[in-house]
């Protein structure tokens, strides 16, 4: 371990030249203008002052680019983990008041620091026990919440709810109140940025625009939403007809913050700050291995963990929020050319010139622009086809997709998502205490050993060879024993039992006692146990013990050599 390992920057820092800031250049101010939108409206959606999103841009994404592996991923804040922030805060503060945006700063600078004792401590493979069914369940059913909770922006009323359920009725109930102009507005935004997406760049084509100037006006389609509607709310004086606007906005870059100490409202962050950083670690490292495996690049998941780690203890101490790598931002900074993290460091300084100078223009920005945005940012991410693969697949794994999407829709995230890990874990280990244990026998002509209920094979009626496909731990151990007492009880021409152990990387202390007891029930028959194709490790910890000096009958290299040798005795 080297410094270089805990400070990227020092590894591409050293090879950087004049192409790779030109390209570096180009992608930051592609990425500044859109994130700037992006960025106003995740505060937003995370119930905190627009500034905030800002704010949560620019030091973060800094400290990612000392610290992170990734040479294109884009930090920030993205919608699920804005959820997730309001979700987790609004129960514990009232939203708009001082507390609310403390509780916000301690949130980041909990979840920085779980991640960064996570890397540090190398424990980045705690994110798997978040299956990707689950995810994919997760983030569907966040993209619907989201979206059903911007509706009273583009609407013009106060609507509220945890779930989807509390903020249907809460719209229905508030419906009466619709403010048209809003509603115009807003329902406009929503369908030329669905437009941009689809049909601006065929348009554009058509009349003979470049690929690359086609790319960079259908990224940047919601600026052009941006000046529209701000200009007609100027122009026409709708703030005064009731349109939500933005208002005044802090000309001035991050300021020093420190989050709250208390105990008390540390424990009551604690659970959603955990999720926060598992969530939000599992989305960035998705995007950063998928990018990084175009260009043939290496992620390290543990040195990520540190880098986002720093990023939110640096939103924590700047007035930001929890962030992570944003999925969009981080295509389009790849898309654009980024070559490496400097990119980054580029579109905070971008940030921070629009914090510094151009926060007067945003004014008269209506929040109903800034929530269409959000719809059309999360909706793409609303995928049902996980359920029909799922379900065609494993049913287990559909079982965890539909429980974490009801669980998500109608009790709110932090329970859909503990849902979804709950019940994966207990399907894992459900199928596990239950492994696929295989008689086996010889191919004719060959020493391979397979199934005998899928292949036509030779076999011995003295000798039972069976092949446990698990390694064998606490919740199976018992299971294996009753299987091959089943079978040599039921057989009394039985005088030898091999365990083929190729499948079985480990064996537990559990698993240990009970292939103890199952060859001392064996001799009791007259029956000797014997193991073949053990793994190396697997032997090591079983010539600790006794159990191979107490083994009836042999350990061999191969099956056919134990078949061979049991055959000849």
């Amino acid at each position: 371990m080297t410094l270089s390992t805990y400070l990227p920057i020092l590894t591409w820092g050293r090879a950087y030249n004049r192409s790779a800031f030109s390209n570096d250049l180009v992608a930051a101010l592609i990425v500044t203008i859109m994130l700037i939108p992006q960025s106003l409206a995740y505060a937003l959606l995370a119930g905190l002052p627009p500034e905030a999103g800002l704010y949560a841009s620019i030091a973060p994404i800094i400290l990612y680019a000392i610290f992170g592996t990734s040479r294109a991923l884009a930090v920030g804040p993205v919608a699920v983990v804005s959820l997730m922030t309001a979700a987790a805060l609004s129960n514990i503060v009232e939203q708009g008041t001082m507390g609310y945006a403390v509780a916000a700063l301690s949130l980041a600078a909990l979840s920085g620091v779980i991640l960064l004792a996570m890397g540090l401590f190398r424990l980045g493979f705690v994110a798997n026990f978040l299956s990707h069914p689950v995810i994919a369940g997760f983030i569907t059913a966040s993209g619907i919440i989201i979206a059903a909770s911007q509706l009273k922006h583009i609407l013009g009323i106060d609507a509220h709810g945890h779930n989807l359920l509390e903020l249907v009725i809460s719209i229905i109930q508030h419906l009466p109140e619709t403010n048209w102009i809003t509603a115009i507005i807003g329902v406009v935004a929503t369908a030329f940025l669905f437009w941009v997406r689809k049909g601006l760049k065929p348009l554009l084509q058509s009349l003979g625009f470049g690929a690359g100037l086609t790319g960079v006006l259908v990224k940047t389609g919601p600026v052009f939403v941006v000046v529209a509607t701000t200009l007609a709310v100027w122009l026409f004086n709708l703030n005064d007809a009731g349109v939500k606007i933005v208002g005044e906005v802090p000309q001035s870059l991050p300021p020093l913050t420190l989050p709250s100490f208390s105990p008390a409202l540390l424990s009551q962050l604690l659970l959603p700050a955990f999720l926060i950083s598992i969530i939000g670690f599992v989305e960035s490292i998705s995007v950063a291995q998928t990018l990084a495996a175009k260009k043939r690049q290496r992620i390290d998941p543990d040195q990520e963990l540190i880098g986002l780690g720093a990023a939110n203890i640096g939103a924590s101490l700047s007035g930001g929020f929890p962030v992570t790598g944003g999925f969009s931002r981080s295509v389009v900074n790849f898309d654009a050319g980024a070559e490496t993290p400097a990119a980054g460091a580029f579109t905070a300084v971008g940030l921070a010139i629009a914090a510094l100078a151009l926060t007067p223009l945003i004014y008269f920005l209506p929040k109903a622009t800034l929530a269409a945005t959000i719809i059309v940012a999360v909706l793409s991410l609303v995928d049902f086809s996980i359920l029909k693969r799922s379900w065609g697949y494993s049913k287990a794994d559909f079982a965890a997709v539909l429980a974490t999407i009801l669980a998500t829709l109608a009790l709110g995230v932090e329970v859909g998502v503990s849902a979804g890990v709950g019940l994966s874990i207990l399907l894992h280990l459900y199928k596990s205490s239950k492994p696929h244990i295989a008689e086996v026998g010889q191919v004719p002509g060959t020493e391979h050993y397979r199934n005998i209920l899928r292949h036509d094979v030779k076999t011995d009626p003295n000798v039972v060879t069976l092949r446990v496909d698990e390694s064998l731990y606490f919740a199976n151990a018992r299971y294996l024993e009753d299987k091959i007492q089943t079978r040599v009880a039921g057989d009394k021409a039985i005088r030898h039992v091999i365990l083929q152990c190729s499948a079985i990387n480990e064996i537990d202390l559990s698993a240990l006692e009970s292939l103890e007891a199952i060859n001392q029930r064996l001799r009791e028959m007259d029956v000797k146990l014997h193991l073949s194709e053990v793994k190396g490790p697997v032997m090591d910890r079983l010539q600790e013990q006794d159990f191979l000096s107490d083994l009836t009958g042999n350990v061999y290299l191969s099956q056919f050599e134990a078949a061979r040798s049991v055959a000849a005795s």
